[in-house]
């Protein structure tokens, strides 16, 4: 991509932004509701933009069922890669909220932010968390704690499982929570097959700086991100959150070998439907 082209985009994203921002704070402070909608159109012009094309298959929750989705973590590109797909929210790490533009970009997406070095952080998180669940939300977790450099998957951390339902309690809920796997690939890169020395221009972790990274990014070419909604796992009051976490987290594994044999896990669908611009930007989207 060249200078002007990137110019051209970024300045087209920077517009998309000024336009969606005004009409997100709107509804937000003014209408007191959230915005699910305004995030996802944001999303789905920035992969426009930058020709990363999403396909997915699966079955995710239906509009209005609330889940806790239990992810895997390969890139910052997950975000968008998942936001783009129906209104949600994600919990994050407090250092995220600091960082130029995407702490911004967090913040509109309604993130919940753990501190993990206060103590009572996961008791403030989980609480928002369950009142989430309980007004029929979704809420996106990266089990992982951490990203990986998309090659394997990293164990999956059940403590906020099982905070989650004991807010669901406390919202007066019985505490019964659709844990919902979901699986993130990076399978193909200018229509070729990511092969493991392309991983670092996509995969972001450990301590990789960002602005190389998202050099790498810019010069590298179209990506193909493949999402995959794996069985729902019903989590409840009498259920084992470890047990529940670890299912979710071998449902993912299945999933992701699944998209590198070319052969689907059980419960998902055998061919992926794209969610790209060549979509209609607001189908299946609410008006809030």
């Amino acid at each position: 991509m060249g200078r002007v082209s990137l110019a051209l985009r970024v300045a087209a994203l920077a517009l998309a932004f000024g336009i969606l921002a005004p009409a997100h704070l709107f509804i937000l402070r003014v209408l007191k509701r959230p915005s699910g909608a305004v995030p996802v159109l944001f999303h789905r012009a920035f992969l426009r933009l930058f020709s990363v094309r999403i396909t997915q298959s699966g079955t995710p929750p239906a509009p209005g069922e609330a889940a806790l989705v239990l992810a895997n973590h390969v890139s910052w590109l997950d975000i968008s890669a998942i936001g783009s797909l129906c209104p949600l929210s994600f919990v994050a790490k407090s250092e995220i909220a600091g960082w130029p533009v995407i702490g911004s970009l967090a913040a509109m997406q309604r993130t919940l932010f753990i501190d993990r070095a206060r103590r009572g952080a996961t008791a403030t998180v989980s609480q928002a968390m369950g009142h989430r669940l309980a007004n029929g939300e979704l809420v996106v977790l990266f089990a992982e704690g951490t990203t990986g450099d998309g090659t394997r998957l990293l164990p999956f951390r059940s403590s906020l499982v099982g905070a989650a339902r004991a807010a669901l309690q406390g919202e007066g809920d019985a505490g019964r929570v659709r844990l919902q796997p979901l699986a993130i690939t990076y399978p193909r890169r200018n229509g070729l097959p990511v092969v493991r020395s392309e991983r670092a221009e996509i995969a972001w972790y450990g301590d990789m700086e960002l602005a190389p990274h998202l050099a790498a990014f810019v010069r590298g070419g179209p990506i193909d991100v493949h999402v995959v909604w794996g069985t729902p796992i019903v989590f409840e009051p009498g259920s084992d959150r470890k047990r529940a976490t670890a299912a979710a987290e071998a449902e993912v594994r299945r999933a992701i070998q699944g998209v590198v044999t070319g052969r689907p896990a059980r419960g998902t669908a055998s061919s992926p439907s794209p969610v790209t611009a060549e979509v209609d930007p607001v189908a299946g989207l609410s008006a809030a």
